[in-house]
């Protein structure tokens, strides 16, 4: 711990309770107030008990009789937040704010008091502790808030001062959480290095709580390793290299995730075999596909294997939505504000029934860029910021995107959407292939009190097809899309790959 220096207490906090009996009687005066305002309440009063001169034995009882306080409250105050567009408003980040603090400084409130215990009760504070920082880095993955170093930090000086006791793996009763039954300090940081491994922002709000639970369930499975891993070994996740930072000497640096990926290995073959999801306690939430695609992409992320970093870097100018896209891909409006008709949409039509599609795209044309509302990213190595206030618009991903990418129109996917304490937005930005092509299809769609195309987007895999409308196209699966605008007249969806905040990604077969 002497690499880490802990965050001064508060000394400027009087604390309202000196005992288990006067807290108790404070504790029940706050029954009727709103959940915010009694976590706002407890976090003041946990800094209080952490400034003060009380004995560490009655610090620890009073700061397990706050925490027990807020446990149950902490379901309400996490959807106020969880996954809301970004930036939040002023409102969902004063819930974040103090929600993450109060766990935070509860952990930290914890950590201060190891030294002054004894030897042989220094398992259950840290174990707090633990805990504690985990829960506070959950809120920013729930709110798809940039985790601070902070609080890596401060998992790491945990994880010391359990090495350096050699409790590191006692079992601890937890009566907050019983669910989880006892467990050691080992499992609640494993747990929380397990939860940052997979990238947790590229995960969506239904995905999230599945995959921590499954880790909350497997986290005693795993161990952590002083010895370097060999070269074979594929599945030993590297701390330093996955908190980006280096490490005391004297703990373990590797933690083995080889029981994990053979869970979801187990896992993915049983569903496969057509046991559901809730049978496997991976709740109700899920279909068996999008599971079986969930625990895929949860070991592809565990796998050890050399990253290719992208190389692209630059400014480029981002448009959002699927009438955006079209626009940008076809350099005309779909849905143009004078109306229906598009004399560029017919035009286009004659060329295609003289010339055919291919010539048509290879036709001269003078025809000037559409300007189409877009906001300006800096783009390296592969992910995208915003700055703060470079736009009012507010996002939600995984989204679809376009843009101008090297003198082409590209379609693509935003997603790892996250915001940093100044407002900043990153994330990632995948492209499909050049020969994605932008269409609609032949059914109008009513918009308000008028009928509108519904774009559509044909991508080719070999033989395969795979088509993108928007979330709210009313597309069925089994049931044939007549296209319009596209290579193809008719596809029949046959399964959901991908479900975006604003699009579908859809497998699709040629109807016989």
């Amino acid at each position: 711990m002497h690499w880490l220096r802990l965050p001064e207490p508060r000394h400027d906090i009087a604390p309202a309770f000196k005992d288990a009996a006067s807290a108790q009687a404070w504790l029940g005066a706050q029954g009727s107030a709103p959940p915010l305002a009694v976590f706002s309440a407890l976090l003041e009063q946990i800094q209080a008990i952490d400034g003060a001169s009380i004995p560490a034995a009655q610090a620890v009882t009073l700061l397990n009789l706050l925490r027990s306080a807020a446990v149950p409250l902490q379901p309400a105050l996490e959807e106020q937040f969880t996954r809301k567009a970004l930036p939040m408003t002023a409102g969902e980040t004063s819930t974040f704010e103090i929600t993450h603090q109060l766990w935070a400084r509860l952990g930290i409130a914890y950590l201060r008091l190891v030294p002054q215990c004894t030897p042989a009760n220094r398992a259950l504070p840290l174990h707090r502790a633990a805990t504690a920082f985990r829960m506070a880095q959950y809120c920013h993955f729930l709110a798809a808030r940039t985790c601070p170093q902070l609080l890596d930090q401060l998992l790491v000086a945990v994880l010391a001062a359990a090495e350096l006791n050699s409790i590191l793996g006692k079992p601890v009763a937890d009566p907050d959480f019983p669910k989880y039954g006892k467990g050691g300090i080992s499992g609640q940081l494993a747990w929380a290095f397990l939860m940052s491994a997979v990238d947790p922002y590229h995960l969506t709000a239904g995905q999230l709580p599945v995959v921590n639970r499954a880790f909350s369930r497997w986290r005693e499975l795993l161990s952590f390793q002083n010895e370097a891993p060999d070269t074979k070994e594929t599945y030993r996740l590297d701390l330093a290299q996955l908190l980006g930072s280096d490490l005391p000497t004297n703990i373990p640096h590797y933690l083995n995730l080889r029981s994990v990926a053979h869970k979801l290995a187990q896992r993915i073959k049983l569903l496969e075999s057509g046991e559901s999801p809730e049978a496997l306690k991976l709740g109700r939430t899920l279909s068996a596909a999008a599971a079986i695609r969930l625990l895929k992409d949860l070991e592809q992320h565990l796998y050890r294997r050399k990253k290719r970093i992208a190389s692209e870097k630059g400014e480029l100018e981002l448009v959002f939505g699927a009438e955006n896209a079209y626009a940008v891909l076809n350099n005309r409006l779909l849905n143009p504000a004078a109306g229906l008709g598009d004399s560029g949409g017919a035009v286009n039509y004659q060329r295609m029934a003289i010339f055919g599609r291919d010539q048509v795209s290879e036709l001269p044309t003078s025809k000037k860029r559409l300007k189409v509302d877009s906001e300006p990213w800096t783009l390296l190595n592969g992910r995208a910021t915003r700055a703060p206030k470079a736009s009012d618009s507010r996002l939600l991903a995984p989204c679809l995107v376009a843009a101008h990418v090297g003198g082409k129109s590209r379609l693509g996917v935003m997603s790892s959407l996250q915001c940093d304490a100044d407002g900043a937005l990153s994330a990632q930005l995948s492209w499909y292939d050049d020969s994605a092509e932008a269409g609609n299809l032949k059914r109008f769609a009513p918009k308000g009190t008028k009928l509108v195309r519904v774009p559509a987007f044909l991508l080719r895999h070999g033989e395969a097809y795979s088509l993108i409308v928007p979330a709210d196209a009313g597309v069925r699966l089994g049931v044939t899309l007549e296209l319009t605008d596209l290579s193809l007249e008719e596809l029949i969806p046959a399964e959901v790959v991908e479900r975006g905040t604003d699009f579908v990604l859809l497998a699709c077969r040629i109807k016989q």
